[in-house]
């Protein structure tokens, strides 16, 4: 890891907050035929190292909005975020684009894999990315793609995987760098009950195995039920649901 990117044993070691990411006063709107929609409206909440959380609720209410946000995908238009006390909005482009390479994973509904690649070359992509040496990213990406079940279709091309290994793609690919947190949009949107069974205990022994917090968004209640916290978004503010 590059020595100007945050690391968290070492900050937790030094008396840094034991928070993760620390979110404060996000706010995000929109603008709709000429009529201001306020999706997010000062959205505060903490989340650990391990720690798992679901976004649950009706579409439109800001569930993806928040999660691309917390991404730094998209920024919010006030409000701050964290991530081990360093406030990544106030990153230049370049970092902000190593930060997102090297501590978040994501994985989407549509996976977004490359159709021309095989299962190992997508699974590299982010250690290339980030400098790693070919062969090393490699073997780290066939490392992974083992523990996700798919040792005898890693060399396969993306258009001759079933769905369910499409996703364990995704997967693969989202921790090849072993991030401090996984961010997933539907991840078993596209998936029929097997297959999405498969995927939410995948996820839950990967949180267990790699220690990442893992924030869902999701209509699946099933999967939700699986996290430690389960919030929702209500005239836009996080709440907790019951």
């Amino acid at each position: 890891m590059d020595d100007n990117m945050p690391d968290y044993n070492n900050k937790v070691a030094h008396g840094y907050s034991s928070n993760l990411l620390k979110v404060r006063g996000i706010c995000k709107s929109f603008n709709s035929s000429g009529t201001r929609l306020e999706i997010l409206k000062g959205v505060d909440f903490d989340l650990d190292k391990g720690e798992t959380i679901s976004i649950v609720g009706a579409s439109g209410i800001g569930k993806s909005t928040l999660l691309h946000i917390l991404g730094t995908l998209d920024y919010p238009d006030s409000g701050v975020l964290f991530f081990l006390d360093e406030e990544v909005f106030r990153y230049d482009a370049g970092k902000l684009a190593q930060f997102r390479n090297r501590s978040i994973g994501f994985v989407f509904q549509f996976h977004h894999l490359l159709a021309e690649f095989s299962a190992v070359e997508n699974t590299m992509m982010p250690a290339l990315i980030k400098g790693t040496g070919r062969q090393k990213a490699k073997e780290a990406a066939e490392a992974i793609l083992v523990r996700v079940g798919l040792k005898e279709r890693m060399n396969s091309r993306i258009g001759t995987l079933s769905g369910g290994e499409m996703q364990r793609v995704a997967i693969a690919r989202a921790l090849s760098l072993n991030p401090a947190i996984l961010l997933a949009d539907e991840p078993t949107g596209n998936l029929d009950k097997k297959n999405s069974e498969q995927v939410h205990e995948l996820l839950m022994e990967l949180n267990q195995e790699f220690g990442m917090a893992m924030i869902i968004v999701t209509h699946n209640m099933e999967l939700a039920s699986f996290m430690q916290r389960c919030v929702t978004i209500y005239d836009g503010q996080l709440v907790e649901t019951a």
